[in-house]
């Protein structure tokens, strides 16, 4: 037995039933009466009376009826009522009425006779729910059409969002960092329609200067999608970047749209470029010069417009030189190079970017009230940052996770780059910025050579064997030295 419908009577869809026969009437009666509210004709004139009344979801029809045949009331009603689905129901089967049927009167389905009570029901039930479909689908182009204008101004919104998040403003840097001059360059570069290769270290921040280009740049509504060439490897790099078909290799089940077609209209940054084999190089080329591709496994090209950024840690003319780096995809992506300058060559930079990426560490680790030492942020400044950015949050993370303390120190950070208090510490910024501006020539060389003492030994935890051969001298030599700038054993 049924469970009860849960829409009351008069919310059920209405379906109408057309047909001379009253046997037949009720016979569909019982099939549907507890999913629909059923109205009956026997008539094609009652069923219009019907339908002018009241809003009918679907109507059933028979064929063969005095005075009008099924078809030809169902096209009217196609004129008239052409939101009510439509279905024949017939004990023939010519094929002439079926076709004239699907043909004039734009037919959902064609029911023979004797039909089977749950295939009935389940018809009926699927052309509701293809109505209900197709009402909703008309709501939403009415809305959309009549909503253009808040939709503009929601993407609008959303776009201006996205600028703030990655604009140039956004890469972090102290006035006068080597940063400017960068950052300067990418914005004007970005306005035009131009392949920018990026350079620099690993951790340098090329990803967040191709995103400030791409939103810079007139594709800034289009889509940003990055790929990390050394990461993957290079027998699935081209799948990646251009698709492929369904068994086009083992495991390739289904279709796949690569990176450069979901790019379409906006930018592809391929990062680490310099990593992938002279064998896909040749492929990308392809791509780059005549704006389609070929997922793995298609005879048919496929047109894309795209912009490339790409970058990497290595020096490519060097790659060309040695074989490893095809010279004609070089000058293809290399329109206009960028150099990210190592963090060690913007120190001025590490103490703001240090304060930036605490406040983001700190809130992420719910410690926002620790804060940076004097003696910190001069440890901080003094270290070389290999690792650069990366390194520098990493060790930024570290610090806030092991410290108890609201105030960060030194001794909050890793051996390699804490800082020490006696005459053998690593310079600190402070004694950086305390060289002697004035002086003769020699007085200023000692002072360096000073610090060059302190930084060596340091380094070599005290021990003058090591130190000494580093600097290429004798111990004595060494030992005379120290003593002269104050660095002996005390």
């Amino acid at each position: 037995m049924n469970a009860p419908h849960p829409l009351s009577p008069d919310e059920l869809p209405v379906v109408l039933l057309v047909d001379d026969e009253v046997r037949s009437q009720d016979a569909m009666r019982r099939t549907l009466d507890e999913d629909f509210r059923i109205l009956t004709a026997s008539s094609a004139n009652e069923a219009r009376e019907w339908l002018t009344r009241q809003e009918v979801a679907v109507i059933l029809c028979d064929q063969r009826m005095p005075g009008q045949m099924g078809v030809d009331f169902l096209k009217e009603v196609r004129e008239r009522w052409p939101d009510t689905v439509r279905i024949v129901i017939s004990g023939y089967t010519d094929s002439e009425d079926i076709i004239t049927s699907i043909n004039e009167a734009g037919i959902y389905q064609y029911i023979l006779k004797p039909w089977v009570p749950d295939h009935l029901l389940a018809t009926v039930r699927t052309a509701v729910e293809a109505r209900s479909l197709q009402q909703g689908l008309s709501r939403l182009e009415l809305e959309l059409r009549t909503g253009a204008p808040l939709l503009k101004a929601r993407r609008a919104q959303r776009l201006n969002e996205a600028q703030a998040v990655f604009g140039f403003e956004r890469i972090i840097r102290a006035p006068g960092s080597p940063m400017e001059a960068v950052c300067a360059m990418a914005a004007r570069l970005a306005r035009y329609d131009l392949p920018v290769l990026v350079l620099g270290e690993s951790g340098t921040g090329k990803e967040l200067l191709a995103r400030a280009i791409h939103y810079a740049s007139p594709r800034q509504s289009g889509p940003f999608v990055m790929e990390n060439c050394a990461a993957i490897p290079d027998t699935l790099l081209e799948s990646e970047l251009f698709g492929h078909k369904r068994g086009a290799f083992t495991g390739a089940y289904e279709d796949h749209i690569g990176l450069f077609q979901r790019a379409h209209g906006g930018t592809v940054f391929l990062d680490e470029i310099g990593e992938t084999s002279p064998a896909f190089q040749v492929k990308l080329l392809r791509v780059l010069q005549e704006g389609e591709l070929r997922p793995v496994g298609s005879t048919r090209a496929v047109p894309v417009d795209v912009r490339v950024l790409a970058a990497t840690h290595r020096t490519l003319e060097d790659e060309v030189k040695a074989g490893r780096f095809r010279e004609d995809l070089y000058y293809r992506i290399a329109g206009t190079t960028l150099h990210m300058p190592a963090l060690r060559e913007r120190a001025d930079d590490i103490a703001v970017i240090a304060q930036h990426v605490l406040r983001q560490v700190a809130q992420e680790l719910g410690r926002p009230e620790v804060h940076w030492t004097e003696e910190a942020l001069a440890c901080l400044s003094a270290y070389t940052w290999p690792g650069n950015i990366r390194e520098l949050r990493n060790e930024i993370a570290r610090a806030v996770a092991l410290s108890d303390e609201v105030a960060l120190r030194p001794q909050a950070f890793s051996l390699r780059l804490r800082c020490g208090d006696g005459p053998l510490a690593t310079p600190s910024a402070p004694e950086l910025a305390s060289l002697p501006r004035k002086g003769t020539l020699a007085e200023r060389l000692d002072a360096v050579e000073a610090m060059v003492l302190r930084e060596v030994l340091a380094r070599h935890q005290g021990n003058k064997t090591r130190a000494a051969a580093e600097l290429d001298l004798s111990r004595v030599g060494l030992r005379a030295k120290m003593q002269r700038f104050g660095l002996d054993d005390a």
